[in-house]
């Protein structure tokens, strides 16, 4: 017990901010000493706060030969955010940052067809990486700054799940034009995505718009359509943040086949339906962006 403490508490004395008049401590009773801020007072202290809260944050300083960033996020894992970065970005000179392992990552580099970059191509196929927050940190900032892009009109950012260190930092560390929320229609994915959103509208990034993925699944045999995960989900979030749907991806056995085999379909089948709904994404996504030239 520290000595401040023990006069406190033998003293019958406690000090503390706000609160009742009086409480018991001790045996005794404590003394609750309170004082009001005036409002000059007050606002000198927010000021005084936001200057401390400022004060550790990085500069933002562009990739050297990008020029422009653009998040794929989806708060929730499992939902197709990676795939959706991997066949969404086919419309101009473009470059793909994986932050973590997976066989998106792993087929776009077989196809060898666009720049990209990905922690799970500098450890072996079943090793894990486990490192506290300040070593994903570095991490990340050599994905981004290390890498030799070359000229780029566009780099897609997969971020991992989440609302953390890692989007915290990306969004303080490099200027983002804009970020795409990906999501099925399920309850349980919307609520993290609604999150993720929120997150990027607090640090100032904007947000383009939301993608259905899994939105409905069509038989092959009888071609009736079943909304495994529901109906609709994306949209009705997209309406509660004023934001649209770029589009919706189909549940389709085609996509996931044509992955694991290297050749995305938006490559290997680019005259599909499947294909053409992610290159319809792409198309809206650039949409809402500036001019690279800008």
């Amino acid at each position: 017990m520290g000595i401040w403490r023990r006069l406190l508490l033998f003293g019958g004395v406690s000090l503390r901010a706000g609160g009742g008049a009086t409480a018991p401590l001790g045996g005794s009773r404590a003394m609750v000493c309170r004082r009001q801020l005036s409002g000059a007072e007050s606002e000198t202290l927010k000021q005084r706060r936001t200057q401390i809260m400022s004060r550790g944050l990085p500069k933002q300083k562009p990739i050297e030969g990008v020029k422009q960033v653009i998040v794929v996020a989806s708060g929730k894992g499992g939902v197709g955010k990676s795939t959706t970065a991997v066949q969404g970005h086919w419309f101009a000179r473009c470059g793909c940052v994986w932050t973590f392992s997976s066989k998106d990552d792993e087929s776009e580099r077989k196809s060898g067809i666009i720049t990209d970059m990905s922690m799970g191509f500098l450890v072996e196929e079943n090793e894990p990486v486990v490192w506290r927050g300040l070593m994903v940190m570095s991490a990340i900032e050599k994905l981004l700054r290390q890498v030799d892009w070359g000229q780029l009109d566009y780099l897609v950012v997969d971020m991992p799940p989440g609302t953390g260190d890692v989007q915290l930092s990306v969004s303080q560390n490099i200027p983002i034009t804009g970020a795409v929320i990906v999501s099925t229609p399920q309850d349980v994915a919307l609520m993290d995505a609604h999150k993720g959103a929120e997150m990027f509208r607090k640090v100032h990034v904007p947000v383009l718009g939301l993608v259905q993925n899994m939105s409905v699944f069509q038989c092959p045999k009888c071609k009736h359509k079943t909304h495994i995960f529901g109906a609709d989900g994306a949209r009705k979030l997209a309406q509660t943040l004023g934001l649209e749907v770029l589009g919706d991806i189909p549940l389709h056995l085609n996509i996931r086949e044509a992955s694991d085999t290297g050749q995305p379909i938006v490559f290997s089948q680019p005259e599909s339906d499947e294909a053409k709904a992610y290159l319809r994404i792409a198309v809206e996504v650039v949409r809402r962006l500036p001019s690279p030239s800008e």
